[in-house]
């Protein structure tokens, strides 16, 4: 039985925004792209690309495109299964408001059309793409974005300065955890610093 590989490759630039134009993004995602195909074995009809510089409006990224294609990155999961979230683009941080933040702020990344559909905070992504992990179903979850250390909400996180594992959990007690799936987010960098646009 072959596993089922997916992934959602999302690069913005911000384009149509001066004051918030990214050089990288776009490049990141095509490089991200290559890397599953050529190393990872992830066949190329199962990877979906949101920038842009897409024709079909379906993969322009976004806040609508984004969430749809996470939820087709988590449709009919089955044990075996491995998937990627890649997003190279804008984040930050607001204030939370639901008691769930060990820091106080909430984390987002920032769509295409953020001014007008507004950010995707931490407890969007978890909702859409790690509680819903079932048993046996890998998630790599890649965030090149500022403010990103915690974006997922999860309940570990590794302090690399101290080398260890420390406890993520929501002071308020809500359920963040998955359904048994294993994930593994990589971010840029901690939830109070900025990433380099390379």
């Amino acid at each position: 039985m072959r596993w089922n590989k997916r992934a959602v490759l999302c690069g913005i630039t911000y384009n149509n925004l001066k004051e918030l134009r990214l050089k990288g993004s776009i490049n990141d995602v095509k490089n991200m792209k290559e890397l599953l195909i050529t190393k990872f074995g992830y066949p190329s009809d199962c990877i979906r690309v949101l920038t842009e510089d897409e024709l079909d409006p379906r993969f322009i990224p976004t806040r609508k495109n984004i969430e749809d294609w996470l939820q087709w990155l988590m449709k009919d999961c089955r044990p075996g299964d491995s998937l990627v979230f890649y997003f190279s683009g804008h984040g930050s941080r607001v204030r939370d408001y639901n008691d769930d933040e060990v820091d106080g702020f909430d984390k987002t990344i920032c769509p295409l059309d953020f001014e007008e559909a507004d950010v995707m905070v931490d407890n969007d992504l978890n909702s859409l793409i790690v509680r819903p992990l079932t048993r046996g179903v890998t998630l790599h979850a890649i965030v090149d974005a500022c403010h990103s250390g915690t974006i997922l909400d999860l309940t570990k996180v590794y302090n690399s300065l101290e080398r260890k594992w420390e406890d993520n959990s929501p002071p308020s007690g809500a359920y963040k955890v998955t359904n048994g799936g294993l994930v593994i987010c990589i971010s840029a960098c901690v939830d109070n610093q900025a990433a380099a646009d390379t």
